[in-house]
């Protein structure tokens, strides 16, 4: 990105126009399709030059709210700072390495949440941290089981 391009124009037509460019109706639809890549990594398949990763998750936390899929929102962007930090899975060991690493996926995490979700964030991160999950478990998506068990959907 550069020279603040991805802040010129009607930044929400731009990014519509580009999922739609290749072939999805959606932002989600579009992130769903690469459950694993960071924010940067899908705004710059949208446009390196003018598209930014906050934008990216501004539009999927939209989309999420309208249709009343926040939580599953949530444990997306989880997965997502997961992939960057831990892309191996979760680590055996947490000695200081492993554990930077993992404070800093839920770091991320916890400042990407939603006011309205945040004490949920807090007790699954609490939850990870009290009874880590198998070394090596790396969640491919936000319908991983144990993301379900930590973060339920909202009831409808």
């Amino acid at each position: 990105m550069s020279d603040g391009e991805a802040w010129r124009g009607d930044i929400k037509a731009r990014l519509y126009e580009r999922v739609r460019e290749r072939g999805y109706e959606s932002i989600t639809a579009f992130a769903n399709e690469r459950p694993t890549a960071s924010l940067v990594a899908l705004a710059e398949e949208l446009g390196r030059e003018d598209v930014a990763g906050v934008q990216v998750l501004s539009a999927l936390l939209y989309e999420a709210e309208q249709r009343r899929q926040v939580t599953r929102f949530v444990r997306d962007v989880l997965v997502r700072m997961l992939s960057q930090s831990l892309p191996d899975g979760w680590p055996a060991v947490l000695d200081d390495a492993n554990r930077f690493k993992v404070a800093k996926a839920l770091g991320r995490w916890t400042g990407y949440t939603p006011e309205t979700h945040q004490k949920q964030v807090d007790r699954a991160g609490d939850a990870l941290l009290a009874n880590p999950p198998p070394p090596g478990w790396r969640p491919l998506g936000p319908d991983d089981e144990l993301l379900r068990t930590l973060l339920p959907d909202e009831d409808a």
